[in-house]
């Protein structure tokens, strides 16, 4: 068993405020042939600079910029080492110091934390978090092959060359183990589709039935197509700042608080550990779900010990001591349904044993207490791996600014993606957004980034 010594548990905190102030998205889709990949990330670049409301022109918040954090998951797809440089110097910042960022699907938020930490501890005034994925350089099955090796190559990528057979195996033993039904992990594929649906970046939006998920083709059993995230071209950038920047560019900043968590890349390898108990949590609520667990063991195959810790330490940072009753929204790396369920219990929004309540309660639909994945998640907008934690936290920030309807209802940004607004849109705003979570998943677990926004306006 693991035993972590005292300074393990240390909690992290900022040597000064760090705020988000910012974002900027592209379009996600298949394939963008039109573009090269530095011109995807200008089309999110322009976005964030030119329609965030900031209070400066693009030129003087370009001339701010003295960090860039770069995510791109994977060199093979674009065949370029260090295509973070084309990208600062296409986006005019060169020479200004970039630095690549690389922790599989955990690329995006482990960039916004390496940006956050250059303005927390005095290297930078305005950092660049910026991350890009070019999936479509290489065919399907090729892509699914250097995905796969994101798990350990000794073991898991010679059992499988595509990752839904890692996560598999994990929905046939949470199932066995806490009850979950198909019929609530479809659930979630119809919520997350749905939500898409309202959104002009979205690559698989649709309104689909239970019926219909379950009767989609099986990628690997149990889960099916419709469960799973799709591979992704696109881009996402966030501009974080220093307390006196951040009121200077924006009157609705954002305070960051982020933090980390990691395990073994090898999931048969996963030694047991006491459970790392969250503010709102006790002991004696996993006595029995230790006893049920074959050996006693945690995390076992149904919990990510990384998300966890990143959930302690970030909530430590931030003061939160009950999720379910303090965020007001999260963003979860929905890959494949199976892992946002399993997430539920790893950061806290159910006691472990219990994560299939969170959907069957209506608690993480929009107007529940704490609606999940209103972007419509990887499962319907995208999985651009680079790119994906800095969507997910871009959502979470324009929701606490109230710009969810300036940013998917707008005609015009639909239009300009060669798409037409539905005429049934709607808006998920949600009211008197005070405070949002985001989680950056790698992986089976083996990097993840938990993220905190705070309303400071």
């Amino acid at each position: 068993m693991i035993v972590l010594k005292e300074g393990n548990w240390r909690v992290p905190r900022w040597n000064r405020k760090v705020y988000a102030v910012a974002g900027g998205l592209t379009e996600y889709k298949k394939f963008c042939p039109e573009m090269k990949v530095e011109e995807q990330v200008m089309v999110a670049f322009r976005q964030m600079l030119e329609q965030n409301d900031l209070k400066m022109s693009p030129r003087e918040v370009k001339g701010l910029i003295n960090f860039i954090a770069a995510g791109n998951f994977s060199d093979h797809f674009q065949d370029q080492l260090l295509a973070e440089a084309k990208v600062t110097d296409y986006l005019g910042l060169d020479p200004m110091y970039d630095i690549g960022i690389k922790t599989g699907g955990a690329t995006g938020g482990s960039t916004v934390l390496t940006a956050a930490m250059a303005v927390a501890s005095g290297y930078a005034n305005v950092a660049l978090a910026v991350g890009w994925e070019r999936m479509s350089e290489v065919d399907t099955r090729t892509g699914n092959y250097y995905i796969s090796t994101a798990a350990c190559k000794d073991f898991e990528t010679r059992l499988s060359r595509i990752y839904s057979a890692y996560y598999a195996p994990m929905a046939v033993r949470f199932a066995s183990t806490y009850n979950l039904s198909e019929r609530t992990r479809a659930k979630v594929a119809v919520k997350n589709h749905l939500y898409a649906y309202y959104s002009p970046y979205a690559q698989q939006p649709g309104k689909y039935t239970i019926e219909d998920v379950l009767a989609s083709p099986i990628s690997t059993y149990p889960l099916r197509f419709l469960e799973c995230c799709a591979m992704t071209d696109g881009a996402a950038c966030m501009l974080l700042c220093d307390e006196e920047t951040a009121y200077k560019l924006s009157d609705t900043p954002v305070e960051v608080y982020i933090a980390g968590g990691s395990h073994t890349l090898r999931v048969a390898d996963r030694r047991d550990m006491p459970i790392p108990l969250l503010p709102n949590e006790t002991p004696d609520m996993y006595k029995d779900l230790i006893k049920r667990e074959e050996g006693g063991r945690w995390p076992g195959f149904e919990s990510f010990a990384a998300a966890r810790f990143a959930a302690y330490f970030a909530y430590g940072m931030a003061g939160i001591t009950n999720p379910i009753e303090e965020l007001d929204l999260v963003e979860l790396h929905d890959a494949f349904t199976i892992s946002d369920i399993q997430t539920y219990g790893d950061i806290g929004l159910r006691p472990y044993g219990q994560e299939p309540d969170f959907i069957e309660s209506g608690d993480a639909y929009y107007g529940g207490k704490c609606p999940a994945n209103l972007s419509g998640g990887l499962i319907g907008t995208m999985h651009a791996v680079g790119a994906t934690g800095i969507f997910s936290g871009v959502e979470c920030l324009w929701q606490i600014q109230n710009k969810y309807d300036k940013f998917h209802g707008d005609p015009k940004i639909w239009e300009s993606f060669g798409k037409k607004k539905p005429d049934d849109w709607m808006s998920l705003q949600v009211s008197n957004a005070k405070q949002a979570a985001w989680v950056s998943h790698a992986g089976v677990g083996s990097h993840v980034t938990v993220g905190v926004l705070r309303k400071a306006f």
